[in-house]
């Protein structure tokens, strides 16, 4: 019986040597002291927490929005508690010409954070196709939009300025779909095949791509959202807790100074990302043994997620004949 432990310590051997020969990308810490952090959607929420805080941590930080008003009051808030002066840039993401102005007049950038994203809620059947063109150009395409104007400089002696990184700002709904989110989740599960390749065109010039999946966050535009979902969304999302902005500010900047990939907020995120692992690139050898060893544990814990979830679905729309995107359920008469 004594040989047994030997025979799984010798098995764990192996696959640590195993695992640190093939991990790519390696282990990196990216700072911020004294470095460019540019963050959009960096006006209000998620954004301006995370401009606080890369401010208190010495970065020299640059927000981008497209409301001057907010952006110059975020500025204040930040110099107010920190003492730090930002620099503003005003722009839309949708405008690759005058993202690639700014870039071309900022410093170059050492952390890039893809932040800005637009979510209107409700069931594709009943959506607006301008509001579902929106969330795609706003969260895809002024992401692509971003990088793209951003690379030249970013990637400009490199080698001599240290490891840098780029941040995209995805969702719980980038990870699983969930009723109501479907262009949004489309779009965030979209930059999931943008972070993953990015990532191996990148590495050789030492910029490291981390994909951050926030849950629901107690921001402005959350309680907007939550007066405009239908009941099942509002069921759903009763079955976790909101995070702050401030928390979840806290998990993007860990997340980007180890090079982290897949960055969770939450313990529901660690273990979606622990399922959904694929072929993400991963760093870290214990992470690693995680989503080897833990895949089939939590496959079953998502099929219980998903059997509560598809019952309110059921529930809710059982006598239900058409739904429309504001959350009220009409019959067909009421319709004509």
């Amino acid at each position: 019986m004594a040989t047994i432990p030997i025979l799984i310590g010798i098995f764990l051997l192996l696959m640590s040597l195993y695992l640190t020969l093939l991990l790519r990308p390696k282990p990196v810490k990216i700072p911020v002291k004294n470095r460019h952090v540019f963050i959009t959607g960096g006006s209000s929420g998620i954004g301006l927490s995370l401009a606080h805080q890369a401010a208190s941590e010495g970065a020299r930080v640059t927000i981008l929005a497209r409301d001057p008003n907010k952006l110059e009051q975020a500025r204040d808030s930040i110099h107010l508690s920190t003492g730090v002066n930002v620099n503003i840039a005003i722009a839309d993401v949708r405008d690759f010409e005058t993202l690639k102005a700014v870039m071309d007049e900022a410093d170059p950038i050492d952390v890039l954070v893809c932040n800005q994203g637009v979510y209107i809620g409700g069931e594709l059947e009943f959506q607006k196709m301008e509001n579902v063109k929106m969330m795609v150009h706003v969260n895809l395409l002024g992401t692509l939009n971003l990088i793209k104007a951003a690379l030249p400089r970013m990637k400009n002696n490199r080698k001599t300025r240290g490891p840098a990184s780029i941040a995209l700002m995805s969702s719980q709904a980038g990870q699983c779909g969930f009723y109501g989110y479907t262009t949004y989740s489309a779009t965030k599960f979209g930059l999931r095949g943008l972070g993953e390749a990015l990532q191996m065109e990148l590495i050789s010039d030492d910029i490291h791509v981390s994909l951050i999946f926030p849950p629901d966050t107690a921001t402005p535009g959350l309680i907007e959202e939550k007066k405009r979902r239908p009941i099942v969304m509002r069921k759903i999302a009763a079955c976790s807790s909101p995070m702050t902005a401030d928390e979840v500010a806290r998990k993007t900047l860990n997340g980007i100074k180890s090079g982290t990939f897949l960055v969770s907020c939450n313990f529901l995120g660690f273990l979606m990302c622990l399922g959904a692992a694929d072929f993400a690139p991963q760093r870290s050898i214990l992470t690693a043994f995680a989503e080897i060893f833990a895949a089939g544990f939590i496959r079953f814990y998502a099929v219980a997620f998903l059997w509560r979830f598809y019952e309110i679905s059921s529930r809710c729309n059982t006598n239900s004949s058409h739904k429309r995107a504001d959350g009220v359920t009409k019959n067909s008469s009421e319709l004509m």
